[in-house]
């Protein structure tokens, strides 16, 4: 059906362009939320779109739409775009796959039904530990269904579903107003529930102490979930082709050199997580790739776009947010495992400070390789033993530092947020802010 629909479109533009590509989504989600304890809502949410990229007098033209039947319209405003485009530097995919794979397992999402009472079974859990505490759960599952088609004569359509959780508390003592959440997500399956909610109390255990420390340079452990809010989206930017080509990554012309330490390895594995892909959204076949081996830059990650700016080839990360043109993205970033266990790791920081959760990005400057961010959620940790949670402390330093500061990343990694594969790192010294 969808490949049929995206065929007619290409028969129709292909006379009056160089060449096409037409991009077709459908999504489903059903949201269910509770708040303060009780159910919010609980609906289901729909889309359907194509978005259609055209080559005219070299020059590229692009609209979308979500309405399928009017593909007229949506012809005429690619074509009518391309007059102020951008020059065409690179060629939609040709020739290179036809992949109509979706996903073979028969998976059923679980049931409204099943989804509320997991919702009230988790409040009662978290109410069970603390009846003071506010809670929050958000469930979704959500389908996705996306194909792509090009004048070239590729074809690839991709099909999954996923459900995620994230359970939060909000607990109001009062001036103290302590927030804390644990997210995840799975795909063709369901996360543990029981998991999450065990993580969620460890933290309010670890958290029912106030302690402070002092300003200055100090150990700092970022967990795993900290490691990918902070560090991994240093290096998602500093590593994405397009900053890289616009000279803006400190890491443009580098490649070769060894600038981290020798136990930091950065990669992509599209095979793992819940935006796992055979293809990305240009038709371009993914592959695993090292962007960081032994503290050395070996790569970049690009779309076709970028790639062709650069004078060279698109590896696969070429994704769309929507219906929108693509961009460079990844679709998960991994680093790989120390030799050090995670409770030696503890052991190891002494005197210190753990971060778990943080505010935002801060005040980092990503294009720098720098972040400074305040802690939503930290511990102070004194001889290996944690002894509560600070509150108005902020750490700062860059990568570049950090990991010529690097004591070790733990044998054990997490999937984080249902993509990422990562550790614990340990830093021997970075800088700490904290307000008396």
């Amino acid at each position: 059906m969808v490949q049929t629909i995206l065929s007619q479109l290409l028969d129709r533009v292909g006379s009056l362009v160089q060449e096409a590509e037409a991009f077709y989504l459908h999504t489903e989600d059903t949201p269910i939320e509770f708040e303060n304890n009780r159910l919010k809502s609980l609906q289901t949410k729909a889309s359907e779109g194509i978005a259609l990229r055209v080559r005219v007098n070299d020059r590229i033209g692009f609209a979308s739409t979500t309405d399928t039947n009017r593909l007229e319209d949506l012809i005429e405003a690619a074509i009518q775009t391309a007059t102020i485009g951008e020059e065409a530097t690179f060629h939609f995919a040709k020739d290179n796959c036809t992949d109509n794979a979706v996903a073979a397992e028969e998976w059923q999402p679980p049931s409204f039904a099943k989804l509320v009472a997991v919702g009230e079974r988790l409040i009662e859990g978290v109410r069970a530990y603390n009846p003071e505490i506010m809670v929050s759960v958000d469930l979704h599952s959500r389908s996705l269904h996306k194909a792509l088609a090009t004048t070239g004569g590729t074809f690839t359509e991709q099909r999954w579903q996923t459900v995620s959780c994230t359970l939060g508390g909000n607990l109001v003592q009062g001036e103290d107003f302590l927030q804390i959440y644990e997210y995840d997500a799975v795909r063709q399956g369901e996360p543990n529930y029981d998991a999450i909610l065990e993580r969620l109390l460890q933290k309010y255990r670890w958290a029912e102490k106030i302690t402070a420390v002092e300003s200055g340079a100090m150990p700092v452990l970022f967990t795993p979930r900290a490691v990918g809010s902070v560090i991994g989206g240093l290096f998602d930017t500093v590593l994405s082709g397009q900053t890289v080509a616009q000279k803006a990554s400190p890491l443009a012309d580098k490649v070769g050199e060894k600038l981290f330490d020798t136990r930091l390895t950065v990669y992509e594995d599209p095979t793992i997580g819940v935006s796992a892909c055979s293809m990305d959204d240009e038709g371009t076949p993914t592959q695993r790739k090292t962007f960081i081996e032994g503290g050395v830059v070996r790569g970049f990650y690009w779309d076709r776009k970028w790639a062709a700016k650069a004078g060279t080839t698109s590896t696969g990360n070429g994704f769309r947010s929507g219906l929108s043109r693509p961009s460079p993205n990844t679709c998960n970033l991994c680093f790989a495992p120390g030799k050090t266990p995670y409770p030696d790791l503890l052991q190891q920081l002494g005197t210190g400070l753990i971060v778990e959760q943080v505010l935002g990005a801060g005040q980092s400057n990503q294009l720098a390789g720098e972040f400074s961010v305040n802690l939503a959620l930290g511990y102070k940790v004194v001889g290996g033993e944690i002894l509560g949670r600070v509150k108005n402390t902020m750490v700062a330093g860059s990568i570049f530092e950090a990991f010529n500061q690097l004591v070790d990343l733990s044998s054990e990694r997490e999937l984080v947020a249902g993509n990422s594969l990562l550790p614990a790192i340990l830093f021997e010294r970075l800088g700490v802010a904290a307000k008396s």
